[in-house]
């Protein structure tokens, strides 16, 4: 992967994640005083804007390294951070078609699956993508160690 795609990568995901976590925020754990108000907080309607905003970027990111990165490591079984790798590619579909399902469902039912969906799919790709750059920093750590002479 090249320097330019990988902080594409790594900071369009930051902060898709952290729009979406913000956002959720403000929607379920935050109440408004006014009863009449539609939304929780006055920024909930600019985090969601963002979230959608940045999230095809993320995606753009991910398609970008997956023919250089992700599918390679695949197809050849490469056993380093294989689990975290693999849990993210394959979460990459459901986070992504939940979340484009949930701005287009009009049925409030199909729009709160969507919705429990989209969370429980980018919420685990999200730790899992966590854990696989931990694990490339353990390793990168762990070869950069000088021998200790026995």
């Amino acid at each position: 992967m090249s320097r330019t795609q990988l902080i594409l990568l790594h900071a369009s995901v930051a902060l898709t994640a952290l729009t979406g976590i913000v956002f959720a925020w403000m929607k379920y754990a935050m109440t408004s005083d006014d009863p009449f108000a539609v939304v929780n907080h006055p920024m909930q309607p600019h985090m969601l804007s963002a979230h959608v905003v940045i999230a095809p970027v993320a995606l753009f990111a991910l398609g970008w390294i997956f023919g250089v990165h992700i599918w390679p490591r695949f197809v050849i079984g490469d056993p380093r951070r294989r689990v975290s790798g693999v849990t993210t590619m394959i979460l990459i579909a459901p986070m992504v078609l939940s979340g484009y399902l949930l701005q287009i469902a009009t049925n409030d039912a199909v729009r709160k699956a969507m919705a429990t969906a989209h969370w429980i799919a980018s919420g685990v790709f999200v730790v899992g993508y966590a854990a696989h750059l931990l694990g490339s920093r353990q390793r990168r750590e762990t070869i950069d160690q000088p021998l200790q002479p026995s």
